[in-house]
């Protein structure tokens, strides 16, 4: 499993002119099955995305996001084995 945390590059109006372009990548990702959870960091200095897809498919995701080639953020790719989890979350098990 991955964790891949978004961190911005440039001023806030540089990502607010392409979060929306982010945002339909990030649904498609979804419904691609790639991401299992995503959301803002706080304070909002960038993002995190929860993936269970295999390395390959997440880095060719990856690096269709906007995010990505516009250089707006750089990302941290973290990758664990989910050994526990809380009732109800057994499918994040490796």
């Amino acid at each position: 499993m991955f964790v891949v945390a978004l961190t911005y590059k440039v001023p806030d109006e540089i990502v607010d002119f392409h979060r929306p372009a982010h945002m339909t990548w990030v649904k498609e990702a979804f419904d691609a099955g790639i991401f299992l959870a995503s959301g803002r960091m706080v304070p909002a200095v960038g993002g995190v995305l929860l993936s269970k897809a295999d390395r390959a498919t997440l880095d060719a995701s990856l690096a269709q996001d906007p995010f990505y080639s516009n250089g707006v953020a750089e990302f941290e790719i973290i990758e664990f084995t989910a050994t526990t989890v809380a009732e109800g979350y057994e499918n994040l098990l490796d």
